[in-house]
Parts: structure tokens; sequence; C-alpha cells
């Protein structure tokens, strides 16, 4: 059971959830409004052959590691106690770390294919 020191008042951890989804949809729609505007780059001709490609996997690499810390955001505002706090912060961390480097190693290969595709 939860140390009553460390409860949280249910107010506020419904102030904090609306907060939480508030801030995922403004980011949904900035996304949104990103993709549409990456999408238009094809109509212009001083956009090089491939960089759209890599736009649009660098945005869907930002939207999923943003939403991953939303994620997070509501785990942690329904946590219980200080340790399941930590639980979830060290295995969102563990996660991300591999995410990113997942993340690094296709978006290295996306940048270099768009340079061979220039020549």
């Amino acid at each position: 059971m939860a140390d009553p020191i460390y409860q949280v008042p249910n107010e506020v951890r419904d102030f904090a959830e609306k907060s939480v989804e508030q801030a995922r949809k403004a980011f949904e729609g900035f996304a949104g409004a990103a993709q549409k505007a990456l999408s238009s780059t094809t109509d212009l001709p001083i956009v090089p052959p491939g960089a759209k490609d890599v736009g649009v996997k660098a945005l869907s690499f930002a939207e999923a590691n943003v939403n991953a810390a939303f994620d997070l955001a509501q785990k942690l505002v329904k946590a219980k106690d200080p340790q399941e706090v930590f639980q979830l912060q060290a295995e969102y961390v563990k996660s991300q770390l591999a995410t990113i480097q997942e993340q690094t190693k296709e978006l290295g290969a996306a940048i270099q294919r768009s340079t061979t595709l220039k020549s």
C-alpha cells in the first residue's frame, strides 16, 4: 500500500492527466502541420532527391519519441509511490536509449541513401 505521505490528491492527478492529454493533442496538431509542410516539399525544385524521405523519417522518429514521453507522463501521473516512479523512469530511459540507437542507425542509412541519389 502507498505511504500516505506520498499520496497525491485525486484532483491533482485528474488535472495532471488532463494536462498531459491536452499537451499530446497540441503536439499531434503540430506534427500534422509539419507532415503536411514536409509533403509539400516534393513540388520544390530546390529540394534534393531523397531529402524528403530523410525528413519524413526524422519527423516520424520525433513523433514516436514525444509520444513515448507522453506515455511515460501518463504512467507517472498514476504512480502509487516514489518506487514506482523510479521504476517507470528507469524503464523509459532504457527503452529510449535502445530506440534512439536504432533510430540513429536508420536515419544515418537514410541520409547516406539520399546523398547517393544526388550523383
